[in-house]
């Protein structure tokens, strides 16, 4: 059996015939046009036959030539098909997640490792807006949402409870002995949620507290750091705080607290059949249930 001739000589023959020109086959393989014309001297030194014909400006395959290239271009082809089957197969893919902001900070990425430690396949990508996903026009795979969960056609999952309370620093305790005592203190109100102050004053019977006073923030999570350096006092999501408050880093100086019901976050995925089931949304879906509350009635 004749010896095979050096790969790179094929691949520059390869180049060379497709492209009709050694210059653009040269800039394809990031070589100079001498170490091409070298690459086809050799590979027609190695068969003993001529593969190209020079003519003015222009060089062309013989016959033989062109017939030898048919062949080795199915060969390359054939070559990068595997190729290109087993990269797919062995890529990570990464899974998109939508999330606000203040909740993919303070409730998600904490719980992502679990994820990873039960699923290290699965590499997420995480991105953070207000908006809900739009499986139809976004790449996303995933969304975490604020509503009451009656999306039509898509899956959801409460992940908690929306208990809003007043959080401060430990500081701050022997100046609010009760929710009146709030009347001199700066409050630290959220934009995207500019309401929970007065639905949590509302339920505690104050409703003569200026609503215009105060620090604005954003976001949530803004609030809370601002909180936390003691510039006054936020209306917060317990389940946002819980580990601060948990730490001991901020306190809740009074035990009052009012649940929105629900009107929560929730993890939102595209309805079953959607689109093409893929193991990392099986799997996601699976790690998703298993973070949500139970269903209320079971």
């Amino acid at each position: 059996m004749s010896a095979l001739p050096p790969l790179n000589a094929l691949r520059g023959f390869e180049a060379v015939g497709r492209l009709g020109s050694i210059t653009l086959a040269a800039a394809e393989l990031n070589v100079t046009p001498a170490a091409i014309s070298r690459q086809i001297r050799l590979l027609e030194e190695h068969l003993g036959l001529r593969l190209f014909a020079r003519q003015h400006r222009r060089i062309v395959l013989t016959p033989v030539g062109a017939g030898y290239h048919a062949d080795i271009a199915r060969g390359f082809g054939a070559l990068q098909r595997a190729t290109s089957a087993l990269d797919e197969r062995s890529r990570r893919r990464q899974f998109v997640i939508k999330a606000p902001h203040s909740v993919a900070m303070r409730w998600l990425l904490p719980r992502l490792s679990g994820l990873h430690r039960q699923y290290p396949d699965i590499d997420v990508k995480l991105h953070t807006s207000v908006d809900p996903p739009d499986f139809e026009l976004e790449d996303v795979d995933a969304g975490i949402c604020m509503g009451d969960g009656r999306w039509r056609g898509l899956d959801s999952h409460k992940l908690m409870l929306n208990e809003l309370l007043p959080v401060c620093i430990p500081g701050k305790r022997a100046d609010l002995r009760r929710p009146a005592d709030l009347k001199r203190e700066v409050l630290l109100h959220t934009l995207a949620r500019p309401h929970y102050w007065e639905i949590w004053l509302r339920a505690v019977g104050l409703t003569e507290i200026d609503m215009s006073r105060g620090l604005r923030y954003e976001s949530s999570a803004l609030a809370y750091e601002a909180a936390l350096e003691g510039y006054g006092v936020a209306i917060a999501q317990k389940a946002l705080v819980q580990k601060e408050l948990d730490e001991g880093r901020l306190i809740a100086p009074f035990d009052l607290s009012v649940d929105l019901g629900p009107e929560t976050y929730y993890f939102v995925l595209p309805p079953a059949g959607y689109r093409q089931p893929s193991p990392e949304l099986t799997q996601f879906r699976a790690w998703a249930a298993s973070c949500a509350l139970p269903a209320e009635g079971s």
